[in-house]
């Protein structure tokens, strides 16, 4: 196996685990693909697998999310991913990378120094609309809509299955949504049917894998696992796009 189809395969499996319900899994998955080729190329290409898995996600979680936050999450998505759409192709992919990664570890180093509310945050229209906008725009452009999604979503403590449902179906929307997006700005996948397909069984076997553990971890655990996956991935986000941009 080539390094760079043992990378596939590894980033695969990662995206069917964030949809399983480790949802900050999947912002590892387009930096493992970008270290051999350029992020969009790498996002578009894997976008085929996203939707699949985001398919499987859907079925098990279905039940799940929290329907205020999805009413307000996505139709703010669908507002950043018009945005991403229009300016994607004149803005530095590493310009929109550190922007994102920067917001993963101010979040996390808030959640470090501010004493968390006693009291759950409940769903805000204003904050949920600019945040979701943030999802839309940072999920079309690399798949890592993680950032600002938990940044609104972790205050309000909700469930682990609730949790996993909120970003389950609101990433699947958008992840449809990036579909004519990426053919109107001329990306579209590098890979064919018959190489995605192993790939996209992978991505189930993560998926299945992804939500065993949310059904098992304690909610303390779920929601420390959720923050320590955001910090690295926004470190490292920040670290690849600090270099590219000096």
């Amino acid at each position: 196996m080539t390094p760079e189809l043992l990378l596939m395969v590894l980033a695969a499996f990662v995206v069917g685990m964030s949809k399983g319900g480790l949802s900050a899994a999947g912002a590892l998955a387009v930096p493992l693909m970008s270290i051999w080729m350029d992020p969009l190329e790498a996002a578009s290409t894997l976008l085929p697998i996203f939707i699949a898995s985001d398919i499987v996600a859907v079925a098990i979680y279905r039940k799940a999310p929290s329907w205020p936050n999805i009413r307000i999450l996505v139709p703010a998505s669908m507002v950043g991913v018009v945005l991403a759409t229009l300016v994607a192709p004149h803005v530095p992919v590493a310009a929109v990378t550190l922007v994102t990664g920067m917001i993963g570890l101010a979040y996390c180093i808030q959640s470090v120094l501010v004493r968390p509310a006693e009291v759950p945050h409940r769903a805000r229209p204003v904050r949920g609309f600019f945040w979701g906008m943030m999802t839309g725009i940072t999920s079309f452009i690399s798949h890592n809509g993680a950032p600002p999604f938990h940044a609104y979503m972790l205050p309000q403590k909700l469930p682990n299955l609730a949790f996993a449902g909120t970003a389950t179906i609101v990433f699947a929307v958008i992840n449809l949504a990036k579909l004519p997006a990426y053919h109107e700005i001329g990306l579209t996948g590098g890979l064919s049917m018959r190489q995605l397909a192993p790939l996209i069984a992978v991505a189930v076997v993560g998926a299945f894998a992804g939500r065993y553990l949310v059904g098992r971890l304690p909610q303390p655990v779920y929601s420390g696992t959720i923050r320590a996956l955001l910090f690295v991935v926004s470190l490292y986000l920040c670290v690849v796009a600090g270099m590219e941009l000096a």
